[in-house]
């Protein structure tokens, strides 16, 4: 299997735009791509999905072994003619301390063996562009540069002072996409809006191809591609916490990482799904129940009248377990107050009441240590993860915590989530189980 990372010197330089362009546009072509993203980012793999019509799975070198890494990639290029990386904030941004456990871009092309194909923003600069290719190109000689494709290009003699610079350099230029303020994307306080709320996403997904297709030359970088390393591979990130696992899914339950339904249904679990703002109870005959991250605060209004479903909940609760991440943790607690200030009664399954009126943004990998026995694991057991949201905690309440957890930064252990019962919840999406000791 041959492929490639779309990286950048830094966020906002246009990844997204063009590897979704690319993935939709050798699509159509023929192609079977398979894609895959860097980085705990759980709403780009949606898209990427939606250009290719084949799963796409978040690979991340902080959370997960060379292993599961490994798995992943060769289950998203399984059967397919190419594989695409959407790499993640700058090339070689990441996490501190170990350098091949990072998180970084860069370390994803090095573990797979892939060539990088940087996307540079040239609005603003001109032969200075090459200065930024070649720093990243000497930073790490292990990684390997493909070639370029330059954003925002202005008219043809600004394509022709960048791009002659970086001849001089040994660096192709693969294409050059012009300023296009129509070829975007809508954008919700989570990034993109997702990729299942998009309207006329097939029409936007066909416009990226067709730019990015007028613009950059499609052969020569199928040709650029190169073969992934062999490796040992596995796809379970996380034991399957039952047999049976219900899942909250609709618009404001959606952020759930497909690695992991892979690995449970792999495993042998079941896999079930209802709607909570369609009023759907979880079903009576599964042995655990799992609400994902998503929306809740968009919907908070349904979600507090929806009787069936709370009601339920309640009922399933009292017999078996029930976790929550992020927007599930909110929909398990007592009150959820929306952007308004309206204040909507939620499960009251935990003490917590959250807010997003009183907004404060939080982003960063977690590294918890399970408080106790549960579904999850046993006490002790460790968990990898990354918290992106900007809720507020408006009244934690007295409930025990759900685990210990550090950032990436490491530091003393503090308190996150809470547990009642068989009820458990916090705000950090779990990406992978640590075979680390406690």
């Amino acid at each position: 299997m041959k492929g490639f990372v779309i990286a950048a010197p830094r966020s906002g330089g246009g990844k997204t735009t063009v590897a979704l362009g690319l993935m939709r546009a050798f699509r159509q072509r023929g192609l079977r791509v398979g894609a895959v993203k860097n980085g705990p980012d759980y709403i780009d793999s949606a898209f990427h999905g939606a250009a290719t019509g084949r799963p796409s799975f978040n690979l991340d070198s902080w959370a997960m072994d060379d292993c599961l890494v490994a798995g992943l990639a060769a289950t998203a290029a399984q059967d397919a003619d190419l594989l695409i990386a959407e790499g993640s904030m700058g090339l070689f941004d990441g996490a501190p301390g170990d350098l091949a456990r990072n998180g970084a871009s860069a370390t994803l092309a090095k573990k797979l063996g892939l060539p990088v194909v940087l996307v540079l923003d040239v609005s603003g600069q001109a032969q200075t562009a090459a200065a930024v290719a070649l720093g990243c190109a000497r930073f790490d000689p292990e990684v390997k540069l493909a070639g370029v494709i330059l954003n925002k290009a202005g008219g043809e003699r600004h394509v022709r002072l960048a791009a002659s610079a970086l001849e001089t350099i040994g660096l192709p230029v693969l294409g050059a996409l012009p300023r296009d303020a129509k070829i975007v994307l809508p954008e919700r306080h989570l990034g993109l809006v997702q990729a299942a709320d998009t309207a006329d996403l097939g029409a936007k997904l066909d416009a990226l191809a067709a730019f990015v297709g007028a613009h950059i030359d499609l052969d020569a970088l199928r040709a650029a591609a190169q073969p992934m390393v062999p490796a040992s591979a596995r796809t379970n990130a996380l034991d399957p916490p039952a047999q049976r696992i219900a899942v909250a899914r609709d618009a404001a339950f959606s952020f759930l990482y497909p690695h992991l339904l892979l690995g449970w249904r792999r495993a042998g679990a079941e896999i079930s799904f209802f709607s909570p703002l369609q009023d759907e109870p979880p079903p009576r005959d599964a042995d655990f129940c799992w609400l994902p991250g998503g929306y809740p605060e968009l919907h908070a209004g349904k979600l507090a009248n929806a009787q069936k479903f709370l009601q339920g909940l309640r009922a399933f609760a009292s017999e078996k377990p029930v976790h929550g991440e992020c927007g599930g943790y909110m929909a398990l607690g007592e009150i959820l107050t929306d952007a308004d200030g309206l204040r909507h009664r939620m499960a009251g399954l935990l003490s917590v009441s959250t807010s997003f009126a009183k907004r404060k943004l939080t982003l960063g990998y977690r590294h918890a240590t399970l408080a106790a026995d549960g579904a999850l694991g046993p006490r002790g057991k460790i968990l990898l993860g990354h918290e992106f949201h900007h809720a507020t905690i408006e009244t934690l309440g007295d409930d025990p915590a759900f685990a210990l957890a550090c950032d990436a930064h490491g530091g003393e252990k503090k308190p996150v989530g809470s547990r009642r019962g068989r009820v458990t919840g916090s705000f950090f999406h779990v990406i992978a189980a640590s075979n680390e000791g406690s």
